[in-house]
């Protein structure tokens, strides 16, 4: 059975994972409105998606 003779150390570790991270999350923009929504969803800024105004939004 395969064991490793020394410790890795972290920075021989993490050289290792430096392609691993987390992705930056993909936002777009409102066409309504123009704030950072998630795609495919609907902006709870103004209450459209994709043109169509879907839910009410209380102004308060």
């Amino acid at each position: 059975m395969a064991v490793p003779r020394r410790k890795i150390s972290r920075s021989k570790r993490d050289h290792r994972r430096g392609h691993i991270q987390i992705k930056e999350s993909g936002l777009s923009k409102c066409d309504n409105c123009d704030s950072l929504i998630r795609p495919h969803r609907v902006c709870h800024e103004c209450g459209f998606y994709k043109g169509v105004e879907v839910i009410e939004v209380n102004e308060s």
